[in-house]
């Protein structure tokens, strides 16, 4: 069988099965078995694959077919420019949490007294540090780390098994920056470390906020990441106010908490935020539009 063949076999398999980009999943699955990119894949379309990769490929297929993600299947997925190793103990990273760290990198420039050229490099120096909550894959504090590596990096996740990728990530991505990682519900494991207390310029978090009854009605490929890393409890807010509510403790004067939520929700974070003592409230929007970040700066 030709690969041209193939992949337009397979697309058919995974279109019948629902999925959204069966020609683009085809591809990117053949690519990765075969150990090349999607573009030198396409160019060798009539070429022969083996009946031995045809069926390791109907494999990977299958479990496409089932609902598993592409990012799990092939075990990586592509963050701020970054390649993260993934698996089923992490939530995968989108690119709608890139404004996440962009909305980060921009409060450092405008409240840190830091000088950030148009690359998002530190020019001038400062002693700052930043903790970034339920961490899982460590998407946001190790595209922290790679774009201001004199930032103290802290993060933290309730999974061991989460925390096993995300060091597997720093050790890779960072090439020996340390990033000081906890297995931790949230703040906990840092209460030994007293000196922590009002030291953070920036907390952030991607924390879960899914109510608990909607978990059921998510895609296939959602549902089969880890529900530890999706469910905010009744309301979608459980964790979201816990974060809020012991947020002051740790960020130091004038320090901003900034965290992904639904769009849905925004107005009654706003509202937590306003009752727990923050103020500067801003809203990013992701790419589509979409409310997604929730800021607020706490005074001192």
């Amino acid at each position: 069988m030709l690969i041209r063949e193939a992949i337009a076999q397979v697309s058919n398999d995974l279109k019948n099965a629902g999925i959204e980009n069966p020609g683009l999943d085809a591809s990117i699955l053949l690519a990765h078995l075969l150990n090349t990119n999607r573009s030198l894949l396409l160019a060798a379309g009539n070429e022969s694959l083996s009946d031995k990769k045809y069926s390791e490929y109907n494999i990977l297929i299958d479990r496409r077919c089932k609902g598993e993600c592409v990012a799990v299947i092939t075990g990586k997925k592509e963050f701020w420019g970054l390649e993260f190793t993934v698996n089923r103990s992490v939530l995968i990273p989108r690119p709608d949490t890139e404004i996440l760290v962009e909305a980060a990198l921009n409060q450092l420039s405008q409240t840190c007294g830091l000088i950030v050229n148009v690359e998002l490099r530190i020019e001038n120096k400062d002693s700052l540090c930043i903790l970034d909550l339920c961490t899982g894959s460590g998407a946001v504090a190790i595209s922290l780390k790679y774009e201001m590596p004199e930032l103290e990096v802290w993060a933290t996740d309730i999974s061991d098994e989460a925390l096993e990728v995300a060091k597997e990530n720093a050790e890779r991505l960072l090439h020996g920056s340390e990033i000081r990682f906890y297995q931790s519900d949230l703040y906990k494991a840092l209460a030994e470390f007293s000196n922590l207390h009002s030291q953070f310029s920036i907390i952030t978090a991607n924390p879960p906020y899914i109510p608990s009854r909607d978990i059921k009605t998510l895609s296939a490929e959602v549902q089969n990441e880890p529900s530890i890393a999706l469910d905010g409890g009744e309301s979608g807010l459980d964790i979201i106010t816990r974060i809020i509510e012991d947020a002051p403790v740790y960020l130091c004067s004038e320090g901003a908490l900034l965290m992904e939520a639904d769009p849905r929700q925004m107005d009654d974070i706003a509202g937590l935020l306003e009752k727990r003592g923050f103020n500067d409230i801003i809203i990013y929007k992701d790419l589509s539009g979409s409310n997604r970040v929730i800021k607020g700066t706490y005074e001192k």
